[in-house]
């Protein structure tokens, strides 16, 4: 039986065309699962006679109501049971499908994961876990939006989720983790991330100790464990630097005759430093601690995006990090008051 991929077509500034155009491109490139598109029926069908899809492995779940963005999350969630957003999770729940992707709003995803899909049992906080560009090839920022306050206990849990991804996913060997502060010493914080610093030292984890925000884009850990808000800040100060540095790069290049023989030399290099940094490539953010596997796209996302995060999360699922942060939460002695 083929794995099934389930795809919010009515969710981003782009749907469903993107959407949909992504989805074909993820047919065409991976075998091994099928997708099953959820939205309104009609412009769905539009797009894929557009595109020429004639294939099998495409399924469409009607699903009549749309949340946008303006729309508050909560109340989304609760009082538009027949939307997209809420179809996807409802089967997550159900164990109808073994991925759902959105570009949709993400405060009402995030609602939605606790209130619908619901959780891993014993994890206290699901949390978004993106993976930024580092000098070491890649460091989790957890979380990144998801829990603006939180205690120190979540801040443990973020730590052995964090860790299990990148161990089970990236094949890191025993991960390095680091506690987001305002300094390296003991004694920086306020009293939750002092807390929260000394139960980290007592985690089974590769626990080193308080960092700052420039020791992530310097790749000294491997998951950078923080609140919602400071994640969510530092995640957007990247792309805006990632997007100032190339602005000027290319303004640099264009300067001269001289300056733009040179970019052509580099050309190759520079495509692929602009590839790391780029959310279309990187593709979508997996919400860890979720009871099912569940990737949040941004809300600009291309058929690229869409395409990516696909084939993402299909070699992710094969991975087993569900059930090893069951087993790893589980066996946590750390006290849940």
């Amino acid at each position: 039986m083929e794995m099934r991929i389930m795809v919010d077509a009515m969710g981003g500034d782009n749907a469903p065309g993107e959407i949909v155009k992504g989805c074909i491109e993820a047919l065409k490139l991976k075998k091994g699962f099928d997708i099953e598109l959820i939205g309104i029926e009609q412009e769905i069908t539009k797009y894929l006679d557009k595109f020429r899809y004639n294939g099998n492995r495409i399924i469409i779940t009607h699903a009549p109501e749309v949340i946008y963005n303006e729309d508050k999350p909560t109340e989304a969630i609760r009082h538009k049971r027949n939307s997209s957003m809420v179809t996807g999770l409802k089967k997550i729940r159900e164990k109808e499908g073994e991925i759902f992707i959105s570009a949709g709003s993400t405060g009402a995803l995030l609602a939605g994961t606790l209130l619908v899909a619901g959780k891993i049992e014993g994890v206290l906080r699901p949390a978004l876990a993106p993976i930024v560009p580092s000098i070491s090839g890649g460091t989790m920022i957890i979380d990144a939006g998801m829990n603006t306050q939180v205690r120190p206990v979540n801040y443990v849990q973020f730590a052995v989720m964090g860790s299990v991804y990148m161990e089970q996913v990236f094949g890191k060997d025993n991960p390095r983790v680091g506690l987001v502060n305002v300094g390296t010493e003991d004694e920086k914080g306020n009293s939750t991330l002092r807390e929260a610093l000394a139960l980290l030292r007592k985690c089974d984890i590769n626990f080193v100790g308080n960092i700052e925000g420039r020791d992530i884009a310097e790749g000294k850990v491997d998951v950078a464990v923080c609140d919602g808000f400071t994640g969510n800040a530092m995640l957007k100060m990247m792309e805006g630097t990632g997007k100032y540095f190339f602005h000027n790069m290319k303004r640099i290049f264009n300067s001269s005759i001289c300056s733009k023989i040179s970019a052509l030399l580099i050309k190759t290099h520079l495509k692929k430093l602009k590839d790391s940094v780029d959310p279309e490539i990187a593709g979508g953010t997996p919400i860890l601690g979720a009871s099912g596997l569940i990737f949040k796209c941004h809300g600009n996302s291309g058929a690229e995006a869409i395409k990516n995060t696909i084939i993402k999360a299909h070699g992710v699922s094969s991975s087993g990090f569900i059930e090893k942060i069951k087993e790893r939460i589980s066996d946590m002695e750390v006290e849940h008051g």
